[in-house]
């Protein structure tokens, strides 16, 4: 194994850690602000190599497998326990399930803001050209890739919609298109073509919006909307599956080697982009973390035993109702629940191993 992998799957390992150890400091938040105790959070998951210090009632420990954090509340599943988490309001208890997935959302919001910042984002008023087909109309007329867009046929281009209006209203008859090249106006005339080549276009040209630098203040709503955008795809996916609107090689589940395949990936673009003639913005780890922050939050989210989803779905019968499922009927759900996760996982796994995950690239 190269020194280069072993390098990025300790990222790797680095980077879950820290969504797992967001989520579970969500937990410990809000028992906090409910007053519930907490009897123990690990860095990692056991076994304990040593308790590091206690703070108030919890017990801080480090543990042997380096891979995320956990929360222990007391009496988490047994209601008779005084001060614990079973024995708390319904309302209390929701809050506290509800913590970890919040929290994960708001690492993902944060992730998208930083994005936004550092990217900034398309310019849908601003056309350019990125590329120019050989042999093609434009290129015959001396279009330039980087030239901006700023009339054709006389009319004003103010998004690409407007300019493909234009062209599609002369096919076959020559129009004057109006540029910015390097600061400095050029006028070109050129004829659409009527039958152009599969994938051409009439003009030959492929064309894009040029980013332009935004301020936090409006990188915020933009980060929202993105999460909330992802949140909605997240859930819609297995509905679109199951209905045969996606096909399943389009959306497929993965587990922790298929996340890593793609993490990967992810790490490979961004060296590739900072070792190019023109280094570009690291963005795809970046982005890639955003994007398993927000899954992660909402997967948890989903009514599935043994998930903070299947765990809110007991609480609102005894808040509609002022009636509890007995704990141990809960219990035994959360039991089994959990072992269907745990062999649904090493399925998945299995599929990661013999099927990997190809992006494009």
């Amino acid at each position: 194994m190269s020194t280069n992998i072993i390098v990025t799957i300790i990222q790797f390992i680095l980077v879950l850690g820290v969504l797992i150890f967001a989520h579970e400091f969500g937990h410990y938040i809000m028992s906090k602000i409910f007053k519930i105790e907490v009897e123990e959070f690990g860095f990692g998951f056991p076994p304990k190599i040593v308790k590091l210090f206690t703070f108030q009632e919890t017990d801080f420990t480090l543990n042997a497998i380096p891979f995320g954090a956990f929360v222990r509340p007391k009496g988490e599943n047994d209601p008779e326990v005084a001060g614990g988490m079973a024995a708390a309001n319904p309302w209390k208890r929701l809050g506290v399930l509800f913590g970890g997935p919040v929290m994960n959302l708001l690492v993902g919001f944060v992730l998208f803001t930083i994005l936004f910042i550092r990217l900034g984002v398309p310019d849908p008023k601003i056309v350019q050209i990125q590329d120019i087909v050989k042999n093609s109309p434009a290129q015959t007329a001396g279009i330039l890739p980087g030239d901006q867009i700023d009339t054709a046929g006389g009319v004003s281009v103010t998004s690409m919609e407007s300019i493909q209006k234009v062209i599609q209203n002369n096919l076959g008859k020559e129009i004057s298109i109006g540029l910015t090249r390097n600061g400095v106006s050029v006028t070109v005339s050129v004829t659409p073509r009527l039958d152009p080549p599969e994938g051409e276009g009439p003009l030959g040209i492929v064309m894009t919006n040029p980013t332009r630098m935004i301020s936090v203040w409006e990188s915020i709503p933009m980060a929202a909307q993105s999460v909330a955008e992802l949140s909605k795809q997240t859930v819609l996916t297995p509905i679109r599956l199951i209905r045969g609107e996606l096909k399943g090689d389009n959306a497929r589940v993965v587990g922790p080697i298929g996340i890593f395949s793609i993490y990967r990936i992810a790490n490979e673009r961004d060296v590739e982009a900072q070792s190019s003639p023109t280094p570009q913005p690291t963005a795809a780890v970046l982005t890639f973390v955003a994007y398993i922050s927000v899954a992660l939050g909402i997967t948890n989210l989903l009514p599935l035993p043994a998930l903070d989803g299947g765990r809110i779905i007991f609480v609102i019968p005894e808040l509609l109702f002022r009636k509890r499922v007995p704990a141990k009927y809960e219990n035994v759900v959360h039991m089994f629940g959990f072992i269907a996760l745990l062999l649904l996982m090493a399925i998945i796994t299995m599929q990661d191993i013999f099927n990997p995950i190809q992006l494009p690239k």
